[in-house]
C-alpha cells in the first residue's frame, strides 16, 4: 500500500513538472513543440526517479540500513518467497485432514514473519533463525512428507516415517511460534509500557477523585 503511494506521489510530482517545464519552453521561451516536449519529457523523468531515490534514502534512514544491508535482505527475502510458495504447495497437497489445521497454521506464521520483515526489513536480524535455518527445514519437511502420504501403498516403515516427520513437523512449528514472537517482541513490549503507563495514569486519576 505504502509503495503505491510512494509511487503515486512521484508520479504527481514528475507530470506536473513535465507540465511546467513544458509550458515555460513553449511559451515564454518560444521553443518549437518538439524542442519543449524533449526538455519536458526530461525533466519530469528526472523528476520521477529523484524523488523515487529520496524515498529509497528515507526508507532506509527510517529502518536504520545501508544500501548494501538493504540489498543482502532483499535478496535473502526474494529466496524466502520462493521457498514459501514451495511450502505453500507441499502443505495444501497433503490430504490428512488431521494435519490441516496444523498446516493453515503453519503457513499463517510463516507468512506473518516473511510480511513483516518485507514491511520493516530491519527486524531481518531479529529472524535470521527462521531465514537461515527454520524455513529451509520446514520446507524440505513438507515436501517429504507430501511424498511419502501421497504412495498408494503404505506398509510399516512408510507409516513410522510419516509419523516420524509430523512429530518433527509439530516441533518445529513450535520454533517458528518462536521466530514470530521474536519478530513481534519490540512491539509486545512497547503495547506492555504503554499498558503499564496507562495503569499508572488511571490509578493516579482515581485517587484524585477521592
Amino acid at each position: 500500500m505504502k509503495q503505491t503511494v510512494n509511487f503515486f506521489i512521484q508520479s504527481s510530482a514528475a507530470l506536473f513538472s513535465t507540465v511546467i517545464i513544458w509550458t515555460i519552453g513553449y511559451f515564454p521561451l518560444d521553443q518549437s513543440y518538439l524542442l519543449a516536449s524533449t526538455y519536458a519529457l526530461g525533466g519530469g523523468t528526472a523528476v520521477f526517479f529523484s524523488a523515487k531515490a529520496l524515498t529509497f534514502q528515507q526508507f532506509l534512514k527510517q529502518n536504520q540500513l545501508t544500501r548494501k544491508e538493504y540489498r543482502y535482505i532483499k535478496q535473502n527475502l526474494k529466496e524466502a518467497n520462493h521457498k514459501i510458495k514451495r511450502l505453500r504447495k507441499a502443505l495444501f497437497t497433503i490430504r490428512n485432514v488431521a494435519s490441516i489445521k496444523q498446516n493453515l497454521e503453519i503457513y499463517r506464521v510463516v507468512s506473518k514473519i516473511y510480511s513483516i520483515t518485507k514491511k520493516e526489513p530491519k527486524r531481518f536480524y531479529l529472524a535470521e533463525q527462521f531465514y537461515y535455518s527454520h524455513l529451509d527445514s520446514i520446507v524440505e519437511l513438507s515436501e517429504k512428507y507430501a511424498f511419502l502420504a501421497s504412495q498408494p501403498k503404505k506398509n510399516n516403515e512408510l507409516t513410522n516415517s510419516l509419523n516420524e516427520t509430523r512429530r518433527t513437523i509439530s516441533d518445529l512449528e513450535e520454533s517458528l511460534e518462536k521466530d514470530l514472537h521474536d519478530v513481534v517482541s519490540k512491539d509486545i513490549n512497547q503495547l506492555q509500557f504503554e499498558l503499564d503507563v496507562a495503569k499508572l495514569s488511571l490509578n493516579k486519576s482515581i485517587k484524585n477523585d477521592k
